[in-house]
């Protein structure tokens, strides 16, 4: 019993410390992760509500918790590894009648290594009823472009990192039916940054102080000049003067903002036996909203009529972010007694997520509100996300070679929920997952060992063009002054590819 709880210790150990510190993966559908469980993965999550081979069930479905005896724990991990990188792009600084480009690179491979732990335990209470409990990732997002980034007035880093604590409970009929429910209690911080172009500032500034350099000068030489000098004067100056302010631009202002909250959402799931052979699952999610809450902090801020000297700007800031509703169903068929068959779909509602606004918690008195004249319900910062709801479909079958080892393969189209309003935050396309996988199990002892590998076919290299949109009229163009738009953008292609790979293992007791 001694040994039994220092495996059990340990693992909970690792999930938890792993799962705070493991950066997330940029290209998940929407920014929920599916490398969950080794043992699913092998399959591509087919038929994953219908299918508990082990606790990883308390993910996919609780239900299923009902179908496995005494007390079980299943740990593990998912290597992600993919490569996002830019290219044909290009961007241009939003100075009105100007064509000035952004110099820079196409950013580099956006996403790192990432490693998604997770850990779960069942417990048999009686004939009826089961307890369980997880620890995982379930959503997640990185990227980090490189300093020197083309887009970086769009994009620098962007971080979503969050853990969750799923305690669960199923019953059953003992005719076939099982109900289950699990309460997801979810850690999430995020982080976003990105460099500010000053360069409409700069050049109207400087404008206006070459239009009145060069009045100045005229009416010293000519006291006596007329309109028609004065006029030209001044538009000969405020080219002169804007066009050395933007060969002279400061280092870019660079803002960062992170912020961390706390939600809750609930899973209830289904499983019914119809016979001997086959059997299907439902499990529904709800949805929340987590609040961001942190800091915004832009440094290298120039101060207005001060030339060459730059602060550092605070407020404390407050980010909405839609968590989907989503309702997977699952069917597992026992073709022989060496062949399953699996098949699934999920159904997740990522229309939820519209926009992704930074909102002042200081009302109007923020130093960052003050400097850029926001105002009311206006955020800090808006950016037009628009996504659809998306349909993941899952099928996979196994391969009962021996008593011991199992060979499992699944294939699962994927949505992509960005459609019309791509961004180089979330460069994503719709997908194809192939996945691979082994079970190796010993009966007597109750161990059992999952291991599968999967890789991300895209669609499409993703194409897009990125503007600043109006927070009030998400379909419009931002305005730098009443009618004149802000002709700022940043266009690209994305070159796509992943694979990933999983470890499970698995005792029951």
């Amino acid at each position: 019993m001694h040994k039994n709880t220092n495996v059990l210790v340990k693992a909970i150990r690792f999930a938890t410390l792993a799962a705070v510190a493991a950066p997330a993966t940029v290209m998940a559908g929407g920014f929920s992760l599916n490398e969950q469980s080794a043992s699913q993965m092998g399959v591509a999550n087919a038929g994953a509500a219908a299918n508990p081979e082990n606790a990883t069930t308390v993910f996919f479905n609780p239900a299923g918790m009902s179908q496995l005896s005494g007390t079980n724990i299943s740990f593990g991990a998912a290597v992600l590894d993919i490569d996002a990188e830019a290219k044909h792009a290009e961007a241009r600084r939003n100075v009105p009648g100007v064509n000035v480009p952004v110099n820079g690179n196409h950013g580099g491979d956006i996403a790192d290594l990432a490693v998604l732990p997770n850990f779960y335990l069942t417990h048999e209470v009686n004939e009826s009823i089961d307890v369980g409990f997880g620890i995982h990732a379930p959503y997640g997002l990185a990227a980090d472009y490189d300093d020197n980034f083309e887009g970086r007035y769009f994009a620098d880093k962007t971080e979503l990192k969050a853990i969750a604590f799923t305690p669960s409970l199923s019953v059953n009929n003992g005719k076939g039916l099982s109900m289950g429910v699990g309460l997801n209690i979810m850690y999430a911080e995020g982080r976003l940054t990105k460099f500010q172009d000053v360069s409409a500032v700069a050049f109207r500034q400087g404008a206006q102080a070459g239009a009145q350099q060069a009045v100045t000068q005229l009416l010293t030489a000519n006291p006596n000049a007329t309109p028609q000098q004065i006029a030209a004067a001044q538009q000969a100056g405020a080219q002169a003067g804007s066009q050395q302010a933007l060969n002279n631009l400061p280092a870019d202002p660079y803002a960062d903002i992170e912020g961390d909250d706390i939600g809750v959402t609930f899973r209830v799931g289904f499983l019914y036996e119809l016979d001997e052979r086959t059997q299907f699952g439902l499990s529904a999610q709800t949805g929340t909203e987590l609040k961001l809450k942190g800091d915004a902090e832009i440094s290298n801020f120039p101060v207005p009529g001060n030339p060459g000297a730059t602060t550092t700007l605070t407020e404390k800031v407050e980010v909405p972010l839609a968590i989907p509703e989503a309702i997977t169903f699952g069917v597992r068929h026992h073709l022989t007694d060496e062949v399953t068959l699996l098949a699934g779909a999920t159904y997740a509602r990522w229309g939820r997520f519209e926009e992704l606004d930074i909102n002042s918690r200081e009302g109007d008195s923020g130093q960052i509100s003050q400097v850029t004249g926001r105002t009311g319900d206006e955020p800090v910062t808006h950016i037009t996300e628009k996504w659809k709801n998306t349909w993941q479909v899952n099928v996979g079958g196994i391969w009962q070679a021996t008593p011991e080892w199992a060979f499992k393969a699944g294939y699962a189209w994927d949505e992509s929920p960005v459609d019309q309003y791509l961004t180089a935050r979330i460069p994503s396309s719709d997908r194809h997952w192939l996945t691979l996988g082994t079970q190796w199990k010993d009966a007597q002892s109750g161990w059992a060992v999952d291991v599968a590998v999967g890789t991300l076919l895209f669609k499409d290299d993703p194409k897009f063009t990125e503007r600043n949109y109006q927070h009030s009229n998400p379909d419009q163009v931002a305005e730098l002054a009443p009618g004149i738009e802000d002709p700022s953008y940043y266009t690209a292609e994305y070159e796509l590819s992943a694979w990933s790979a999983a470890i499970e293992v698995s005792k029951a007791f």
